[in-house]
């Protein structure tokens, strides 16, 4: 008699995966307290848990006596805490000084802004402590280290293991996340694995089960990075399959329209451009207009650096627009670029017969209304606007392309408004930001990418100088020689107000956050400026708190030569235009990311006179914030910037993610993950062409997997 086999170990072990969506506070310790102290991390759910992995590990097979502690080296010691002590020595600013102490030496480890330490760690305490190891006063000591209070009898030899250390925040510490972690991969770690077993043969991955007990606790540290590589290929391809499957439903059910891109209007346009297309500006224009002949909706991002000329390849698309006698908006993300579109393509459209309109938060009622009339009418072929043509009163007659400028700064909501206003309409989104293929690859997926890495015109040039703050005597100088040389220059402060922290910034790495030294502001600098240094130059303030109207007006003086000094905060970062503009000084500059440096640099340098930028910082050699302005000053590459940024810091900040709508990777490293976002991408569109709907038994695992992190239904898309 035979018997049947038992599913009591699979069904249990699909019981585990599904318990992957639950709640996080189901788990063992997981207190209401700690529950929210979870959720200010963004770990809502048991998966959010699993993928929240370790940002570094101290590696306790290796830790080294006190006297063996190399200066100049990275080590890990673990010693008992003789003195821990609190100090203020200015306001605003707290140390914290902990001597630890083995049978060999004593070392000091140095605490900024973290007073609590001196009530959770007391004399007698055992430690481990794990930093870079310097000299100072006769003692060794490490700065900021990490530490870690060890529990009885984890000390020496018996405590010689791989500690994986998880960022955490106010309400839960480091080892209570650690035991959170394991009690989840205790009762739910063994899970099945949702990826089909042909793709993890091809990739030569490991189970996900194992990847996420190697993650967290590796058996040694060379255990720990093919784990993460499993887990960010996950992340990869699911990314992927999801962004391809919302392009596919967003277009269920819509007829494209089918531009004509060799009329009239097309001729007169390429007639009336200044100069001749390079071959780079040509090629993403032959790239875009072939897109937009297809019975299919273009969905193109058009890459390009400062001043590389997207602008008049985008002049082309619109050129299409009109010999098809369809329509086509173009949105900017703010009103001082959506003017200085309207400014710079406005007469080439007029020589080839396009008519156009701009709508901005500060356009007139009755000149808006009759836009909205003409606009509405189809008399109106191109509309140049911000956020402002959203609005319920702008009403197409045939929308057929849309072009978002810097679009990584709208809300995937702002976007979406967008197209629905044209039903089929193509895409063309730009951006001066440079961004890293693997990051085009992985975050834009589901768009086709042209790129501009050349300018056809090299221009003058810039030279970018670090400046400490005591030597800005130089900055104010280059200054002075400009404006009484007939230029205007730019002074750049990260904050609008002295009052304000750098909490709303955009565009600020982690590592410079809340430092001790007040950031400058543009209010103060302009008044100071104003009253001072250049009392006698005509100074303007421009910054995002002003309305519309005021920063138009503002821009139209700068740029008639009317103000010498333009103070201003990231506002003027993309797009703006002013060729006499030579000089700019950048206030804290380590406050910000290379890419809103790169970009707030191409301001100058952009007419026939060389421009000049001074970063100003006080940070010190060899820090990462210097490492960044270094690398400005060496090259004017964007997209080699792009990269370093990347290796720098993570994707999120690289981008803005802040904004609505934006896609954050927990496991993946762009810097260094590029073989997997290319073998994900290969994959996911591979899955894509030969079953859709992700329908077939292999692949039903992976359509749920999918759906969980994405929000992504499969089913709705068989139906496409």
């Amino acid at each position: 008699m035979t018997t049947a086999p038992s599913i009591g170990p699979a069904a249990e072990r699909l019981t585990r995966s599904c318990s992957l969506a639950d709640d996080v506070g189901r788990l063992r310790y997981v207190s209401g307290a700690r529950a929210k102290a979870l959720d200010r991390l963004g770990i809502e759910r048991v998966r959010d848990l699993l993928l929240h992995v370790p940002h570094r590990y101290l590696d306790f097979t290796h830790t080294v006596r006190i006297a063996m502690a190399d200066v100049g080296q990275e080590v890990t010691v673990v010693g008992t805490v003789d003195k821990v002590t609190l100090k203020r020595p200015r306001p605003r600013m707290q140390i914290v000084e902990m001597y630890v102490l083995d049978d060999s030496g004593v070392i000091q480890a140095t605490f900024f802004r973290q007073p609590w330490i001196a009530d959770t760690v007391h004399a007698g305490d055992t430690v481990a402590l794990s930093g870079k190891v310097t000299f100072a006063y006769g003692f060794k000591q490490m700065k900021a280290p990490f530490y870690e209070v060890l529990s009885s009898g984890e000390q020496g030899g018996s405590y010689a293991r791989v500690l994986p250390v998880h960022s955490v925040g106010e309400g839960i510490t480091a080892s209570w996340m650690r035991r959170i972690v394991a009690a989840a991969l205790a009762d739910v770690g063994d899970v099945c694995d949702f990826l089909p077993a042909r793709l993890v043969a091809r990739r030569a991955l490991m189970s996900e089960a194992r990847a996420l007990r190697q993650v967290h606790f590796p058996l040694g540290m060379p255990a720990k990075e093919p784990a993460r590589r499993r887990l960010a290929y996950d992340e990869l391809l699911c990314l992927q399959l999801a962004l391809l499957i919302r392009q596919r439903l967003s277009l269920a059910g819509i007829s494209p329209t089918t531009h004509k891109i060799d009329g009239p209007t097309m001729r007169a346009l390429l007639a009336a451009l200044p100069f001749r297309l390079k071959e780079e500006q040509r090629q993403a224009a032959r790239e875009i207009l072939d897109d937009m002949a297809e019975p299919q909706v273009m969905n193109r991002l058009l890459l390009g650096d400062v001043g590389t000329g997207k602008t008049a390849v985008a002049a082309v698309a619109l050129a299409a627009v009109a010999d098809t006698g369809s329509q086509a908006a173009v949105m900017a993300p703010t009103s001082v670029l959506a003017r200085q579109y309207a400014e710079k393509l406005g007469p080439l459209l007029d020589a080839a017969g396009i008519s156009w309109a701009l709508v901005t938060g500060s356009t007139p009622p009755d000149e808006r209304a009759l836009a909205c009339g003409r606009i509405a009418s189809g008399a109106c072929t191109v509309t140049f606007g911000t956020t402002a043509i959203l609005s319920d009163d702008i009403e197409f007659s045939h929308l057929s392309l849309v072009v978002i400028d810097e679009q990584h700064r709208f809300g995937v909501d702002q976007r979406a408004a967008l197209r629905r206003k044209g039903a089929g309409a193509d895409l063309l989104s730009m951006t001066a930001t440079p961004i890293p293929r693997t990051l085009a690859l992985s975050v834009y997926g589901d768009l086709s990418c042209s790129r501009i890495t050349h300018r056809p015109r090299p221009g003058a040039g810039i030279t970018t100088h670090g400046l400490a703050p005591e030597n800005l005597d130089v900055a104010w100088t280059a200054i002075r020689e400009a404006v009484d040389a007939g230029h205007q220059a730019y002074v750049i402060c990260p904050l609008v107000e002295d009052s304000d922290d750098d909490s709303d910034l955009d565009d600020v790495p982690e590592a410079s956050r809340s430092g001790a030294s007040q950031l400058h502001s543009a209010t103060h600098t302009y008044e100071s400026l104003s009253k001072t240094t250049f009392a006698d130059l005509n100074v303007a303030l421009l910054h995002g708190r002003q309305s519309a109207t005021e920063k138009d007006e503002v821009m139209s003086r700068f740029r008639s030569g009317e103000t010498q000094v333009l103070v201003s905060t990231t506002v003027i970062e993309v797009g703006v235009d002013v060729p006499n503009a030579t000089v700019m000084l950048v206030m804290d500059a380590d406050r910000f990311g290379l890419a809103t440096l790169h970009q707030l640099r191409g301001r100058v340098g952009r007419g026939d006179v060389p421009g000049t930028v001074y970063l100003a910082c006080a940070a010190k050699k060899g820090s990462p914030a210097r490492t960044r302005l270094d690398a400005l000053e060496a090259t004017s590459d964007g997209f080699e910037l792009a990269e370093l940024d990347l290796r720098l810091r993570h994707e999120g900040e690289v981008l803005g993610y802040r904004q609505s709508g934006g896609v954050s990777l927990r496991v993946v490293d762009l810097g260094s993950d590029f073989d997997l976002v290319q073998a994900a991408h290969e994959d996911a569109r591979e899955l894509a062409r030969e079953d859709p709907s992700l329908s077939m038994p292999e692949n039903g695992a992976l359509a749920l997997e999918v759906q969980d992190r994405f929000g992504v239904y499969f089913q709705e898309a068989g139906r496409v």
